[in-house]
């Protein structure tokens, strides 16, 4: 693994970068990062959300590719900062690819299921809290939240930003937000993408001279079994992360970390798709590498990928069976029971208010032409199988030993997901040129184990996405590339470097 060696001269300019931004770890601001075990759902979410974009890059509408590339829930890093005077903590993503600060608020509707399961924050309870109260949406491939802005001081390691404009969030109409491990995004891209353009957590840590560099680096430690498995580091980086010296690329789009992809490669061949040059977004807010329909298909056809509807019927079974056999037992019309656990969006049977039709209003589905969430039809299915078994009377241990038959002869949508995890070490290696230099990713960084019980599954970390740009097609390079590469955001000199992780 690692870089192909090729002569790289060194500036004055960047030689002085280097040494400032690694030789003091006393003006470095280190947030710890953990990471959670991924999950069939996480890379359900994923690869749903790549069909999104590809119905949507066929049709006349042309959406933000990032923001519906965007379901956060096969995201696996997550960091702690404080919101308000005393500090109320919020476990949140450090996302390159927005630019807004969330969390959900003490004044989310009770209809949210993430309002009961996540720490909300209580503007009464902040003694620096400025109300604000414009409202806003935002937009993710999964679905939308809705909330309104605050201001109040952020509290990010040891220093403090004052006066932060973020979002309250009290309708998180998705499935990602309501499962996910995370209560918020703490956007780290550029003001050009932000909602109301407001000005990012990092651009206020810059103006309020809390920093002396103009820098961020990403360290994400995938194989370890400690409590800490990756660092953000504000202000430069530490020179135990990573091996050998980076390679910096300019920030060719504004607004995102967006840089130019020379070539990609498989088994050191071609994949001709680069030929009159490609665009990248580095993106730690997702799990995956994203790509080109047709070279992503293929990849995954040669390794083998095959059905994954099945497991994610099991997959609802196992985690919201119990649930579904409560909430019909409660008498909660079965119309409304997916969406109740956020499985499926709002719509309007089960709106109680205007809000929550403001959400649905602009829900993803409309973009997909017909096409459900895979989660929500799987959730559908067993709902009418639970259901029609109850009205018989059927006991409950046989119903789901019923359920579970059907799952294992339910069909295959468009995914390809799964792979032989006794074949892994057979797989190509593939390769991205930028500026010149190669990035090898082996199976073995692409490929996903999760842990189900006594076995593992093995997931392609590879989806479709077919977006052009004026640069050429366009890939995402998430957490499965920044792992392998430890990831240098220089905001100062608008260029991204990487270098082999240590």
């Amino acid at each position: 693994m690692g870089t192909m060696s090729l002569p790289i001269f060194y500036s004055l300019g960047t030689l002085i970068f280097l040494l400032l931004t690694t030789l003091s770890s006393g003006s470095l601001l280190r947030i710890p990062l953990k990471k959670r075990p991924f999950d069939l759902i996480g890379a359900s979410a994923a690869h749903q959300r790549s069909m999104a974009i590809l119905m949507d890059s066929r049709s006349s509408s042309r959406p933000d590719p990032v923001a519906s590339q965007k379901s956060y829930l096969d995201s696996q890093y997550f960091g702690v900062i404080g919101i308000g005077s005393p500090p109320q903590n919020f476990t949140v993503i450090f996302d390159t690819g927005s630019s807004n600060l969330w969390v959900p608020s003490s004044n989310c509707n009770f209809l949210s299921l993430a309002c009961y399961i996540h720490s909300k924050y209580n503007a009464s309870k902040s003694t620096t809290h400025t109300p604000i109260g414009k409202p806003c949406n935002l937009h993710y491939g999964s679905g939308s939240i809705l909330g309104y802005f605050s201001k109040d001081n952020v509290q990010v390691g040891n220093l403090v930003i004052k006066n932060q404009v973020f979002i309250e969030a009290i309708v998180e109409g998705c499935l990602s937000l309501s499962l996910a491990k995370f209560d918020g995004i703490l956007g780290l891209g550029f003001q050009e993408i932000s909602v109301g353009d407001t000005s990012p957590l990092w651009y206020n840590m810059l103006q309020q001279d809390l920093l002396t560099q103009k820098v961020f680096s990403f360290w994400l430690n995938r194989g370890s079994e400690s409590p800490k498995t990756g660092e953000i580091i504000f202000g430069g980086m530490d020179p135990k992360h990573f091996k050998g010296n980076h390679t910096y690329a300019n920030v060719t789009r504004n607004g995102y970390w967006q840089i130019q992809l020379n070539d990609f490669l498989i088994r050191n061949q071609s994949a001709d798709v680069c030929g009159d040059g490609c665009a990248a977004i580095v993106d730690s807010g997702t799990s995956f590498v994203a790509g080109p329909e047709e070279i992503m298909t293929d990849l995954n056809r040669e390794i083998g990928a095959r059905e994954f509807m099945s497991m994610e019927c099991k997959q609802v079974i196992s985690q919201y069976g119990d649930l579904i056999w409560e909430l019909l037992l409660s008498g909660l019309k079965p119309k409304k029971v997916c969406s109740s656990l956020s499985l499926c969006s709002y719509n309007e049977t089960n709106q109680s208010s205007m809000m929550i039709k403001e959400v649905t209003e602009q829900k993803p589905e409309d973009a997909l032409g017909g096409h459900m969430d895979v989660l929500c039809s799987a959730c559908e299915m067993t709902l009418m199988w639970i259901h029609t078994k109850m009205l018989q009377n059927t006991t409950r241990e046989k119903i789901f030993e019923y359920v579970n038959k059907l799952c294992n002869n339910m069909p295959n949508p468009t995914q390809e997901l799964v792979v032989d995890c006794d074949k892994v070490g057979d797989f190509p290696t593939v390769s991205f040129i930028i500026e010149k230099q190669l990035f090898h990713l082996s199976p073995q960084h692409y490929i996903i184990p999760v842990v189900r019980g006594s076995s593992t599954i093995c997931i392609s970390g590879f989806v479709p996405l077919d977006v052009s740009t004026n640069q050429g097609p366009l890939w995402i390079l998430g957490e499965i590339f920044m792992e392998a590469y430890h990831t240098v955001f220089d905001f100062g000199n608008l260029q991204i470097g990487f270098a082999e992780a240590a």
